[in-house]
């Protein structure tokens, strides 16, 4: 998902009045206005807090706090678990009858339905909405003429979904999909209340969801006040009073906050400070394993990245990359050198295969200016790294891996970083299509399954495609993969469909990242999930 571009999740709300400090600010109690309130470490998401048009990090963060949907994702183990789902059923994996809890509603107070679910995949699957989400509907039947590949919708609704009552409805794919159900804890599937549609422009002000949280007010560029909510229904309760997301343009500011007292949380350790992390938080500093990996895409609607030979280009810069020694030397051991375009996490049983890769990623110098001369030169003579400068680990690791370009090539000038000032304008840039040469391009899953760190990454027209890379072949393993009844067939079919990406280089992969944190004293019960991000509802405050 979530686009640690991915990730891969986004919010851009209209301002509410709010009088609160700018990054950095907050006063004594860790700066987040309340005893039983923590403040946590944050930055401005892409766009509006629509479920289905978020697929970026610090979007999604926010959406984990104030929704929950069919499945919730198992905070120590990442196992797809029902949250409103009461039972999934399915004859052949492509018809399923889904019957959610009674007892659940809205902060609004409205009743959570069968149709809060269906309207809002309908919203989130119709073309005239233009969500970033939009493609997780993909499978369900109908999507076609919602969401044509070209001209206009010629239906308004799903007709693969069907309300029985209010709590069962039907859900017929156009082919068999056997995770289906355990995609459903992903923030695009979410239920949307009746005020979303009756008075959108109010709803994405201030967003009304069925979480544990609620919100309170959110000032853009400074910070967004979420607060328990008193009749939140599910089991897993705040177990604090609320939470004050802080803005921060620059993640070195938000350490110097948390060791100064004015803030409780930050959950990006910066590379500068991983030396130092240990002496100065003790056993208050987390480096947790994470479904994340960091890649370098490409543009493919630039045709000097998208004609012959360019693979070999690709190819070749994958092997001029020291990965060990920048893992090593600038990251501290909290990342390891990527062998596949997966993630640890899901184990060998789940689709990660160490090696994948193969020699491409190895440190090969030699090899990697002979692919790279043989392939036709770098594009224009120069290699520009775009990323968002707003996060100092960034710049510190694209120095590094041009610096590595640069001597395989014996050319100092051969890499640069195009550093981009903020994260939503990074993100920006990437979804209009103005990259003209690699980005970072970052994966943080959106659920546990090799299918999610391929198909949303790579496959046509998927919705986080951000270089626009097609193949043909990749497309018919993935459809074929999802298709699969038993479990091991898919994943090793999946897994032929990533040696796919990685004949072609599709994207380079780099590393796997681990998720890090640091807390103040006032916080207990601190923990980062598979997909690093704090479990907020857990974490105490004394």
């Amino acid at each position: 998902m979530r686009g640690v571009t991915h990730a891969r999740w986004a919010v851009g709300v209209t301002a509410v009045t709010l009088a609160a400090t700018a990054c950095g600010g907050g006063g004594g109690s860790g700066g987040g206005g309340a005893d039983g309130v923590l403040s946590s470490s944050w930055g401005d998401p892409q766009n509006p807090l629509e479920p289905s048009n978020t697929n970026e990090v610090q979007g999604g963060k926010v959406l984990d706090m104030i929704f929950r949907g069919l499945k919730r994702y198992d905070p120590k183990t990442a196992e797809a678990q029902n949250m409103l789902a009461e039972k999934i059923d399915t004859p052949d994996s492509q018809n399923f009858t889904i019957t959610i809890k009674g007892g659940w509603t809205f902060s609004n107070g409205e009743k959570v339905t069968a149709k809060s679910f269906v309207d809002a995949w309908n919203y989130g699957a119709s073309l005239k909405n233009n969500q970033k989400n939009a493609y997780f509907f993909g499978y369900i039947e109908g999507y076609d003429k919602v969401h044509p590949a070209t001209g206009s919708q010629s239906a308004d609704t799903l007709s693969g979904l069907k309300v029985v009552n209010d709590r069962t409805f039907t859900v017929k794919l156009n082919q068999k999909f056997s995770s289906f159900p355990d995609t459903l804890g992903y923030v695009a599937f979410a239920p949307l209340p009746q005020a979303f549609f009756t008075d959108h422009a109010a709803w994405v002000k201030k967003p009304v969801g069925n979480g544990p949280y609620m919100i309170d007010s959110y000032t853009k560029g400074a910070q967004m006040a979420l607060r328990k909510w008193g009749g939140y229904p599910g089991a897993d309760k705040a177990q604090n009073d609320g939470v004050t997301l802080k803005v921060y343009t620059d993640s070195d500011t938000a350490y110097t906050d948390l060791l100064a007292g004015n803030l409780d949380l930050a959950d990006d350790i910066p590379a500068s400070q991983l030396k130092n992390v240990k002496n100065d938080l003790g056993d208050r500093y987390i480096n947790t394993p994470a479904g994340i990996i960091q890649t370098l895409a490409f543009p493919y609607y630039d045709k000097d990245w998208n004609k012959s030979g360019s693979d070999k280009v690709r190819t070749g810069l994958s092997m001029a990359i020291n990965r060990k020694q920048i893992t090593d030397t600038i990251f501290q051991h909290t990342r390891t050198p990527a062998t596949d375009w997966t993630s640890p996490v899901l184990g060998p049983e789940g689709g990660f295969k160490d090696g994948l890769c193969g020699p491409a990623c190895d440190y090969n110098p030699a090899e990697a200016k002979r692919l790279i001369q043989e392939g036709g030169g770098l594009p224009g003579g120069q290699l520009k790294i775009t990323y968002n400068a707003d996060t100092g680990s960034h710049r510190m690791w694209v120095d590094a891996v041009c610096n590595s370009i640069n001597n395989a090539l014996g050319n100092d000038k051969a890499c640069v970083g195009n550093p981009v000032g903020t994260f939503a304008d990074f993100r920006n840039q990437i979804s209009q299509h103005k990259m003209s040469g690699p980005f970072r391009a970052g994966w943080q899953m959106d659920y546990p399954l090799i299918q999610n760190f391929l198909q949303p990454l790579y496959y046509t027209n998927a919705s986080s495609n951000d270089g626009k890379w097609s193949n043909a072949q990749f497309d018919k393993l993935v459809d074929q993969a999802n298709a699969e009844s038993d479990t091991a067939k898919a994943v090793s079919t999946f897994q032929q469909a990533e040696g796919v990406v990685r004949d072609n280089m599709a994207a380079i992969p780099l590393w796997y990242q681990n998720g890090s944190a640091g807390y103040s004293q006032r916080l207990s019960n601190v923990a980062l999930n598979p997909f690093s991000v704090p479990v907020y509802n857990e974490i105490k405050v004394s």
